[in-house]
């Protein structure tokens, strides 16, 4: 059965369900919108703050004239996110390397709330606590969970999918030593040149990778595809 037959022929019961997953994939392309107009506002509001040489967990700092901006727009940005992870389950039609995408996506931003509104770093020049020990152990934990959810992504479209996925994680890698590289200097309160850059590189990259998955199921939606590997699976 063609994918537009399979469509056609799908009862109300599966029609409705397609309506909230659409809803929910296309909170795949609002939510990084939400995080990078947080971001530049942010930045924007703190008149001392370097975008280039400070990092975003600054922006959420104890003490930082931007934090309730960014803790009251990331609790949206995160929100919205596990709300796309919930559309990529629903749009798996049981497929086992979207499934475990979906769970390891919705993982990884309940555990960027926790680190945000729990356990926000403190300001440059502040004495550290757990808070912020916790902070960099659950950031650690966000770079690998990025990466795993990439790669089990990267498996359910074709070729030039999964290697931008690649191409993606590569840079995710090489930046994230870079900024790495940096960790002693920012711990001693001492100059960070380009730190910003290099994790803004990161997060903006593995932004705009969520934009492109959730456009590539939304087509496969809107295709008929996805309706059709439903039906079968039924």
């Amino acid at each position: 059965m063609t994918p537009v037959a399979a469509a056609s022929s799908v009862t109300p019961e599966i029609v409705t369900p397609n309506a909230l997953r659409r809803f929910l994939l296309y909170c795949g392309v609002v939510s990084p919108l939400i995080y990078i107009g947080a971001d530049v506002l942010a930045a924007m509001r703190w008149a001392n703050y370097s975008y280039t040489s400070q990092t975003v967990s600054e922006l959420m700092a104890i003490g930082a004239p931007s934090r309730p901006l960014i803790v009251a727009a990331f609790a949206a940005f995160g929100a919205l996110s596990i709300a796309f992870g919930a559309g990529v389950c629903f749009a798996s039609a049981g497929r086992r390397s979207l499934q475990i995408t979906s769970v390891l996506f919705i993982i990884h931003h309940v555990a960027g709330l926790i680190g945000c509104v729990l356990f926000p770093i403190h300001m440059r020049g502040s004495k550290g606590t757990l808070s912020d020990t916790m902070h960099i152990i659950i950031t650690a934990a966000l770079v690998l969970l990025m990466l795993l959810y990439m790669a089990f992504g990267s498996m359910a479209a074709g070729a030039k999918f999964r290697w931008y996925s690649i191409t993606t994680m590569g840079l995710l890698m090489l930046f994230g030593a870079l900024a790495g590289m940096q960790g002693p200097n920012l711990a001693s309160n001492l100059p960070t040149p380009w730190l910003g850059v290099e994790e803004r590189i990161n997060i903006y990259a593995s932004l705009l990778w969520t934009v492109v998955f959730a456009f590539f199921l939304l087509r496969e939606e809107k295709s008929g595809k996805m309706l059709a590997a439903i039906h079968a699976s039924r």
